[in-house]
């Protein structure tokens, strides 16, 4: 196992990034504790620049960038969140950015990365967008990974400082996986504040890169087929399998439909407007109140926003 970040290097890029991103609200949900039947608070990473927790790991790798790593221009894989916010981010910094992203990303995430100046390229699916990637490094643009980089990973981990600090008494800390920066950040972060506190990880059947590695001892490809775009990472990197074995509880693994339903529970019993990514959490919660038994006080991460009304129709209406 590879060193893990710490707390230190999680307070030295929340010092980095202080005044270029916000410190998203905590808030208790009467709703959603009522429905899941115990205390909930949630961390709105949603309010955050361009809609997700990401714009934390792009300003923090970016503001680190050598003269000459900015000046060939960045580029990233992304299933939607991390392309937006690195092309946001570059472009308040003057960096050329080059953003690759599946089909199946958000059209509303690749419009709006367009329109703050970054060049989108589409591939048919997320393996051939991290195989692009891959070629787009090698042709020589500065690669900004959305997950195998320690400081992205630190950065991402101020989340879970903030919510430590201001959510001391939750038992059970809920957070969505895509390549695991998220949930490896907090989960550093709470176990040096709180480190009593659980953390529980969860993916979409079809999108599950972390448990999938977990079965089988280290990072391993896997087939996608999730319509959760923004967690589907074709391979967890060893990086963030070593923090996720050392330090979260379990994955939970959930069904699209179930992820869906989230979404317009979120909104019904919380009033947020969540994407499947964040929605996945609220099936995912009965599992951990019914492993954990009573005296439970959830905390979930509601990572991103970025999802439109037609979107959810649309998936209601598949899945239904």
């Amino acid at each position: 196992m590879g060193q893990l970040v710490g707390i230190a290097d999680v307070d030295a890029a929340a010092e980095r990034i202080a005044g270029r991103v916000l410190r998203t609200p905590t808030v208790p949900s009467p709703g959603l504790g009522a429905y899941l039947g115990a205390p909930v608070t949630l961390k709105l990473e949603l309010l955050q620049r361009t809609g997700s927790f990401k714009p934390r790991g792009a300003t923090s790798k970016l503001l680190g960038l050598s003269d000459a790593e900015r000046a060939v221009g960045v580029v990233a894989v992304s299933g939607g969140n991390h392309g937006l916010a690195l092309a946001d981010v570059a472009a308040t910094l003057g960096i050329a950015a080059t953003v690759v992203m599946p089909e199946s990303a958000p059209a509303r995430s690749v419009a709006m990365a367009r329109r703050s100046g970054a060049t989108v390229r589409l591939t048919p699916d997320m393996a051939g967008a991290f195989t692009l990637l891959d070629e787009l490094v090698v042709g020589g643009l500065t690669l900004v990974h959305p997950f195998d980089d320690p400081v992205v990973l630190a950065a991402q981990g101020t989340v879970g400082a903030e919510f430590a600090a201001d959510a001391p008494d939750v038992t059970d800390v809920l957070v969505s996986i895509g390549g695991g920066a998220l949930i490896s950040g907090v989960a550093a972060a709470f176990r040096a504040m709180r480190p009593g506190v659980r953390i529980w990880g969860v993916e979409t059947v079809g999108a599950e890169a972390m448990s999938r590695a977990l079965a089988a001892g280290g990072p391993t490809p896997v087939e996608l087929s999730s319509l959760v775009s923004t967690l589907s990472a074709p391979m967890v990197s060893q990086l963030t399998y070593d923090h996720v074995a050392a330090l979260v509880e379990d994955v939970l693994v959930v069904p699209d439909a179930d992820a869906v339903r989230g979404v317009l529970t979120l909104a019904e019993e919380a009033k947020v407007w969540a994407e499947p990514a964040a929605g996945c959490l609220v099936p995912a919660a009965r599992q951990v109140l019914d492993r954990v038994g009573p005296g439970a006080r959830l905390g979930l991460v509601v990572c991103g926003g970025n999802v439109t009304p037609a979107d959810v129709a649309t998936w209601t209406s598949r899945l239904a």
